[in-house]
């Protein structure tokens, strides 16, 4: 409590925050110069991730599903563009948005995102799975590229985790996002419903992307 809102223990000092720390800062271990693509990137992780990326020096491009959500990480958190999978062509936005190929993908979502970021990755790209949001509701699997010659012919790499694999660290880590959040150079948002009797309503808007930074509900004032 005396680093920041309570509330912030359920997303930018809490779980999401930490997988954004570790997926990023550990496993795609950005370098100044590189671009660095981050989908959802105006949800809980994403938003954070990129910033991450930002402070590491990089070109950071944001994936998003709506104008409020491209101008929100563009204007507010500091990303350097943003494309709107709802109206961009993705594959020639990425061309555009990331001329000289992509580093680093942080992928929360999947799919043709997923897809398209392949056919741009750098030699030693490295892919951070974290969520594959666009799947989980299909009641059959998409086929798509099998990417497996991409990552050989560009020596790229792909992982996927868990914030639990990092269990031992999370206190460390929490320290260090807290000082960052403390001194504004992490910014956030939270997107609150008060009552829990709209907590369905809350969790299906999850899934439409109506939420920007991390969805709360809020039992009871205090």
């Amino acid at each position: 409590p005396k680093a920041a809102p309570i509330s912030t223990a359920l997303g930018v000092l809490g779980m999401t925050g930490l997988t954004a720390y570790f997926g990023m800062l550990e496993i795609a271990a950005p370098r100044k110069g590189e671009t660095a693509v981050v989908s959802a990137a105006a949800g809980a992780v994403g938003s954070v991730a990129g910033q991450l990326a930002k402070m590491k020096g990089c070109r950071v491009v944001g994936v998003v599903g709506s104008r409020a959500k491209a101008k929100f990480i563009v204007d507010d958190l500091g990303f350097d563009a943003a494309i709107n999978y709802n109206t961009d062509d993705t594959a020639l936005a990425f061309r555009k948005a990331c001329p000289d190929g992509i580093d680093i993908y942080y992928d929360n979502v999947g799919g043709s995102i997923t897809d398209a970021v392949l056919g741009r990755i750098r030699d030693h790209a490295r892919i951070v799975i974290c969520g594959q949001i666009s799947t989980y509701n299909q009641n059959q699997p998409e086929l798509g590229p099998r990417p497996y010659g991409i990552l050989l012919a560009h020596s790229a790499f792909i992982k996927g985790f868990s914030v639990y694999d990092f269990t031992p660290r999370h206190a460390q880590a929490l320290r260090e996002l807290a000082r960052w959040v403390k001194a504004k150079k992490i910014k956030y948002r939270e997107n609150i419903i008060d009552g829990l009797e709209n907590a369905p309503k809350a969790f299906i808007g999850l899934f439409k992307g109506e939420n920007i930074g991390k969805q709360l509900v809020r039992v009871k004032r205090y």
